[in-house]
């Protein structure tokens, strides 16, 4: 068996002084899609925000494709191949869904998913009828489809994915958590923050539950669903 991917030991992270992650421990492997699962304020999104060097952090083991990210800034994460696509949407409002797209456009990187925007028009079809809209004449849900287009437009190897179904409208969920399950079958590797079980079931090979910035337990999304215990204690709000 190939060495995961994304390979992740004894990750400590901190706000200030605030310390909000204890040991984190994870792996990705390639081709995989991990929920990254836990109530609101567990740490999720700043597990993400680590890997990536958004926020300070130290870590035994935080290994990408056999390279070291722990001493690494974000553009040189990014320009790796690990693309992040953070919960609040950071799309270009004054510029057009096209536009946009090329500003994250990348050259073609070995071993990761070749990216155009006529196939990620054929991915995210509400993205593909509204090519000349201004990011301001958008709705929440389409700011969503194309902050993840325009991340896929770097060709990542691996997708940092923060809470993609929050906040959204029930169709625009479905179409997600389909552009996610295509995103697998392409070959590409995403890590996810989620807090919906259903969504969480419907994308995800295995789940990370963690709880006030620490890992409460691991294991595949078949059995995380068949635990009753583990669902209550760390997920039920």
């Amino acid at each position: 068996m190939s060495a995961p991917l994304l390979t992740v030991g004894g990750l400590q992270a901190w706000y200030g002084r605030a310390h909000i992650l204890d040991g984190i421990a994870l792996t990705v492997n390639r081709g995989e899609v991990v929920a990254l699962m836990g109530r609101n304020g567990a740490g999720k999104t700043t597990t993400l925000k680590a890997i990536m060097g958004l926020v300070e952090r130290r870590a035994a083991t935080l290994r990408f494709d056999g390279r070291d990210l722990s001493a690494l800034p974000a553009h040189r994460v990014a320009r790796l191949g690990v693309g992040y696509v953070p919960e609040d949407r950071r799309i270009f409002a004054d510029l057009t869904v096209e536009e946009n797209l090329e500003v994250g456009r990348q050259p073609p990187r070995p071993g990761a998913p070749a990216w155009t925007p006529e196939k990620l028009f054929a991915l995210f079809p509400n993205l593909a009828e509204m090519r000349g809209r201004r990011g301001t004449r958008m709705s929440g849900g389409e700011q969503q489809m194309l902050t993840l287009a325009r991340t896929l437009m770097g060709n990542p190897s691996l997708l940092l994915l923060d809470e993609p179904s929050e906040g959204l409208a029930p169709l625009i969920v479905r179409q997600m958590a389909e552009a996610v399950r295509r995103l697998k079958a392409e070959g590409l590797s995403v890590l996810l923050s989620e807090q919906s079980l259903s969504f969480a079931s419907a994308v995800a090979d295995r789940a990370c539950v963690i709880e006030t910035g620490r890992l409460r337990w691991t294991g595949t999304m078949a059995e995380l669903m068949a635990d009753d215990g583990v669902r209550t204690a760390y997920l039920a709000v």
